[in-house]
């Protein structure tokens, strides 16, 4: 499952449809849930951590579903004026019980619509997404999200694997560029053929690719996930990419705010994007040692 499932209250009785609402878990985002009708939800989402905004990125799970019942759901403290929302994009859903016939996560969701609101903010109003959706399983556990998930977790054990490969051995070396704020390890590899003479290895070009610098964009990581498996395979095209180049590659650039699932900032509540110029290594760290 994409979160730890944590001990719940059991319901009052099976005639109780109220869902149950969780998102304690990595890279989870949702601050409160309010039953406004019987199958209808006003959502909250919690601000960047130390940010008083921010508010985009959704990753959460449901209990106690029903299934054939069509629910809505209304995240009410959304800040962008537009959103992809508007133009076909739906959220993501992950249900334990499709999972066990070896679903994953699916694209889901009905009567899509981003709009501004009635509820005030200094400099402007906050904007809504509302979307109906039907659980295809009673008392399932099923998770939402903005876009399908990357944890920090997810990169820790695919770059686990690659180092345990040994045909990697001589294409890929994986080092620590540095701690976080918070103690996590920021990693880099470097992918090149390193089966050749010093010297040649001195004179290749560099490449340096980074991503997810910010943490609601989840498909960069997906992105550099297939970037790294196609640079470390075995075709012909990245075996002269390997002779020719070296690839300086940092997977996750914002850790902490991937962690604890913020859409935009750092620990710090900064937009590590808009720090390169001057970045402060105790503040700033993975931009800082980054850009050295």
């Amino acid at each position: 499952p994409p979160g730890e499932l944590r001990p719940y209250h059991e319901l009052s009785g099976p005639d109780d449809t109220t869902l149950q609402f969780e998102s304690r878990f990595e890279s989870g985002n949702l601050r409160r849930a309010v039953q406004v009708y019987e199958f209808e939800y006003d959502l909250i989402a919690k601000p960047d951590i130390n940010t008083r905004g921010h508010t985009q990125w959704f990753y959460f799970r449901v209990r106690n579903t029903r299934r054939g019942i069509k629910y809505k759901f209304n995240f009410i403290n959304f800040l962008k004026p537009d959103s992809m929302f508007n133009y076909g994009m739906q959220p993501v859903m992950y249900s334990e019980r499709e999972a066990r016939r070896g679903v994953g996560w699916v694209r889901r969701g009905e009567e899509i619509c981003y709009y501004q609101n009635h509820i005030k903010r200094k400099g402007g109003h906050y904007y809504t997404l509302t979307f109906s959706i039907e659980f295809p399983y009673d008392n399932d556990v099923v998770y939402l999200a903005y876009c399908f998930p990357y944890t920090y977790t997810m990169l820790q054990d695919y770059l686990s694997k690659l180092d345990d490969d040994p045909k990697l051995r001589n294409r890929m070396k994986r080092r620590t560029l540095c701690q976080t704020l918070s103690g996590n390890q920021v990693d880099l590899l470097t992918i090149t053929s390193f089966a050749c003479d010093p010297e040649a290895l001195r004179s290749r070009k560099g490449i340096v690719v980074s991503a997810r610098v910010h943490p609601g964009e989840t498909n960069a990581s997906w992105m550099m996930h297939g970037f790294i498996d196609y640079l470390t395979g075995a075709s012909l095209d990245a075996k002269v990419l390997r002779d020719n180049f070296v690839f300086k590659l940092v997977p996750m650039l914002n850790v902490d705010g991937v962690f604890h699932g913020n859409t935009r900032t750092s620990l710090s509540g900064s937009d590590l994007n808009r720090v390169w110029a001057r970045p402060d290594p105790a503040l700033y760290p993975t931009i800082y040692h980054a850009k050295r």
